[in-house]
């Protein structure tokens, strides 16, 4: 009995060797890792995920300008159709205005920036980024409206000249309010209101002083917008996004003898 327990553990202990040895010759080597890619990608950052177009940034800035634009091209056919009837309807209702109020208004969304600003209300970029904005949309402005309008050709209603198609006036009043409304939206929706509403002031303006056909102003409207959007998505110098001279301050102060104005103070950062 004793003899058969040993020769039953013995016959065990060589099936179990065996079986070891036959997984041992069966298992594959592994494969050596694939190192021919690994500096394609070294800090280990995922790839931005594509944006659909409908939620780009650059459709968002493009759509409602491209609409007003379109807009104002299908319509510009001089004094015919809808321009004719809302040149007719203006005049019918409205007596035309010394033609400065044009020229001033349109620089107001910016003097609101100004104001605004002074007033301590942090906006979206520092005051040098800011400027740099307004200078770089200007410059998109007026090479965009000036080529435009020597392409176009269309003539004033009031027969002056062939510089009708787009507003001028009216791209320059919507840009300075675009501009007024992406700075300080994060603070107030009615920033932008205030500016919109006098940009849209303007464009009923050049109507009212026979300047314009209502094609023109509301081309002109969308190539205010563009600009804008355009000046901010090309901006990528953010100087660090540091705050250079936020801090500004005004208030009310008295001299004495009777005279009395403000007092501003600013305090460059460091």
């Amino acid at each position: 009995m004793h003899s058969l327990t040993i020769r039953f553990a013995l016959a065990l202990t060589l099936g179990t060797t065996s079986y070891a040895t036959v997984q041992a010759q069966v298992t594959p080597p592994t494969a050596p890792a694939d190192t021919t890619k690994k500096y394609e990608n070294p800090g280990g950052v995922p790839s931005a995920v594509k944006q659909p177009l409908l939620k780009s940034k650059l459709f968002k800035a493009v759509a409602i300008p491209a609409v007003l634009i379109t807009y104002g091209a299908i319509t510009a056919q001089g004094d015919a159709g809808i321009n004719h009837r809302e040149r007719t309807f203006v005049q019918q209702q409205f007596r035309p205005v010394n033609t400065m109020i044009d020229n001033t208004v349109i620089f107001l969304p910016y003097l609101e920036l100004g104001a605004v600003a002074l007033a301590g209300v942090e906006s979206r970029n520092d005051r040098i980024n800011t400027l740099l904005i307004i200078a770089k949309g200007e410059a998109i402005m007026l090479a965009s409206t000036f080529a435009v309008k020597y392409l176009a050709g269309e003539t004033r209603p009031n027969g002056s000249d062939n510089l009708s198609f787009p507003s001028g006036h009216t791209a320059q009043a919507f840009l300075a309010a675009s501009i007024v409304h992406t700075e300080f939206r994060d603070k107030s929706q009615w920033y932008g209101v205030g500016a919109y509403t006098i940009a849209t002031s303007v464009a009923a303006l050049r109507m009212i002083n026979d300047k314009h056909w209502q094609s023109d102003v509301v081309a002109g409207a969308g190539f205010g917008i563009l600009s804008a959007h355009l000046a901010y998505l090309t901006h990528r110098n953010r100087w660090g996004r540091k705050s250079i001279g936020r801090d500004i301050g005004m208030a009310p102060a008295y001299f004495g003898s009777g005279a009395s104005g403000l007092t501003l103070s600013w305090h460059p950062s460091k």
